[in-house]
């Protein structure tokens, strides 16, 4: 960088009439939070050979879902990705540094465009936003949606175990203006006199997984959907949207917005990265005012019979209305969009159906063979489940942690231990099938838990 150049840093610090770099940060951080000493860093890598050598050496320590079979999920989920995702994925035409403008990137609007447009159809409603960071922006910006829509409400009640780290995001992204009301819901199941028990005017959503965190759908989500309305309030649902080729959609059953990750569509597992949020809704102008993301639409243009893709209703976005905007939001996954419609546009109606079919047969067999391994008991509420279960192993005499160290000295990902999520399920692990499972893998699996525990039989 040349302002790192000392005589053009001095000459800087003289423009602001200061002594050092130091001077300049204690003008605007406190003292107590800037560090004090010197940094022990290690000495630069000062070539490119040097520095790939080095970082080659430091992946060369991880085990990924490529090097072992993987039961683990709990919202980001392995696939199989074809092929053309990634061709597409890598042109130069999707693949820069901004998302693009109207008038120079028509193609890359039309993309976005086809990947709503498919959305829409799996998700049997009107209007999908561009996406979100993530599931959990997704999640928190549905909950704002509802917050603004039903002023003079500031409760949104969600499962007391849905998933933390969504739960965490949107409790931080709503302490403002609202808070989160635990609803029980034990083995992922809504406890429905609870939550009746809980509805109140100052209700101004009902927020459902489906399927749950811990795996179960919901048996009763009309029902649920019902008793928000009847109490005034949103009803607010996230699907799996690998489950929608084969289950009905949130908005058959009453949902007023869903919302979710496009992470299972096309998209690799990638350490910090890799996710991307969706919001839909039906053509409700109420509804559709309080989305803060863009909206991709066909516009008309000067010649007759010609159009164009562009932004609509632009009003409503932070970068319409700035420091008046009810939400902010950025671009960075507008290419997961683009790579999300080639998976669904590869896959087609069929091709989800299929995928769905793959995964339950495979979740089944799973949950079959590992409940006949002695003090095992897969999907103990025995409701029916998609791609994750729990696993209760309180019954073997070993914990979750001894059970899963040893399956990983036999290259095996167990699930995750949800006596670090929820105490109350001490013992107990949620694993994930998907449809790159096989067979083999959860034959594999059994036979190593069968060593492990000591077993007969199985």
């Amino acid at each position: 960088m040349p302002n790192s150049v000392p005589h053009i840093e001095e000459e800087m610090l003289r423009e602001l009439g200061l002594s050092s770099v130091e001077e300049l940060y204690r003008t605007v951080i406190p003292e107590d939070l800037l560090f004090q000493g010197t940094m022990d860093l290690p000495a630069p890598l000062l070539s490119e050979q040097a520095l790939k050598r080095h970082v080659s050496r430091l992946l060369a320590k991880n085990t990924s879902t490529e090097d072992a079979i993987s039961f683990l999920g709990a919202g980001c989920y392995k696939r199989y990705i074809p092929a053309v995702c990634d061709e597409i994925a890598n042109r130069s035409e999707f693949l820069t540094a901004y998302c693009g403008d109207t008038y120079s990137d028509h193609g890359k609007m039309q993309a976005i465009f086809e990947y709503a447009s498919m959305m829409a159809e799996l998700l049997e409603l009107d209007v999908v936003s561009y996406p979100t960071y993530d599931a959990g922006q997704a999640v928190s910006s549905s909950f704002r949606m509802a917050l603004r829509l039903r002023p003079g409400r500031n409760e949104i009640l969600v499962p007391a175990h849905m998933n933390p780290e969504i739960r965490s995001q949107a409790a931080a992204y709503c302490r403002p203006f609202g808070t989160l009301v635990p609803v029980e819901n034990p083995f992922g199941v809504l406890d429905l006199a609870d939550l009746q028990a809980k509805l109140s005017p100052r209700t101004a959503a009902v927020f459902l997984e489906n399927p749950a965190y811990l795996g179960a759908f919901e048996p009763r989500a009309k029902e649920i959907m019902d008793l928000a309305h009847q109490a005034g309030a949103i009803g607010i649902v996230m699907p799996e949207v690998s489950s929608l080729g084969v289950v009905t959609p949130p908005s058959g059953y009453g949902a007023d917005i869903t919302c979710g990750d496009i992470q299972p569509l096309g998209i690799h597992m990638q350490y910090g990265s890799g996710c991307g949020g969706f919001i839909a809704m039906d053509n409700d102008p109420d509804y559709v005012n309080e989305l803060p993301t863009y909206l991709y639409g066909i516009s008309e243009t000067q010649k007759d019979g010609q159009y164009g893709w562009g932004r609509a209703l632009y009003y409503r976005c932070s970068h319409a209305s700035r420091e008046n905007a009810k939400e902010y939001f950025g671009t960075e996954c507008g290419l997961w969009a683009i790579v999300a419609g080639a998976y669904l546009a590869t896959m087609g109606p069929r091709g989800m159906q299929e995928l769905g079919q793959r995964i339950l047969s495979y979740a089944a067999y799973a949950i079959k063979r590992l409940s006949a391994l002695p003090g095992v008991t897969a999907n103990p509420a025995g409701g029916q489940v998609f791609q994750e279960f729990m696993v209760d192993f309180r019954a073997t005499g070993k914990s979750v942690a001894e059970i899963h160290q040893a399956l990983l000295a036999r290259n095996i990902f167990g699930g995750v231990d949800l006596g670090k999520v929820f105490p109350a399920y001490a013992g107990y692990a949620l694993y994930c099938v998907s449809d790159t499972t096989t067979a083999a893998d959860i034959d594999t699996l059994c036979a190593a838990l069968h060593d492990i525990l000591g077993g007969t039989g199985a």
